[in-house]
């Protein structure tokens, strides 16, 4: 399967169980083992366990090969091996504690998250770009004194 399309896959399945703080790194020119490290975080055992799962799932129904998937029993980091991707999905404190992106962040892929959803940036500029409305004079007629 195509690197870029494989990417891919893995966002959007992250991204329907809800991952959180999405980042994926470009390691081909630290590793010949893989291309890509992505690290998303779950906010408990159960959700970081079903973004595995998803990533698992989706990666099989699209033709893709799953190599392996560690950790499931616990679900405080779970990997799953793609060959060209390694997902690592953990909870924020092991996240932060082992801190994955100092040692495979040397550099970013820029990629579009949440390509469904409006951000809060995106919504702003939109709001900004769009054509203003002249404001509709409101009624200031005295309320009705309670009884």
């Amino acid at each position: 399967m195509d690197l870029r399309k494989l990417q891919r896959l893995v966002i959007d399945a992250l991204e329907d169980v809800k991952a959180q703080d999405i980042r994926v790194f470009d390691t081909s020119g630290l590793t010949g083992l893989f291309d890509r490290v992505v690290v998303a975080s779950g906010t408990s055992n159960r959700q970081t366990r079903a973004l595995a799962a998803s990533v698992r799932d989706k990666v099989k129904l699209a033709g893709g090969d799953v190599i392996s998937v560690e950790g499931e029993d616990g679900g405080e980091w779970v990997l799953v091996d793609l060959g060209d991707i390694v997902v690592h999905v953990m909870q924020p404190a092991i996240r932060a504690y082992y801190n994955l992106e100092e040692i495979w962040g040397g550099k970013s892929v820029r990629v579009k998250l949440g390509a469904t959803r409006a951000t809060p940036a995106s919504a702003a500029a939109a709001r900004e770009a769009a054509p203003s409305k002249p404001a509709r004079p409101r009624s200031r007629a005295p309320r009705p004194a309670a009884a």
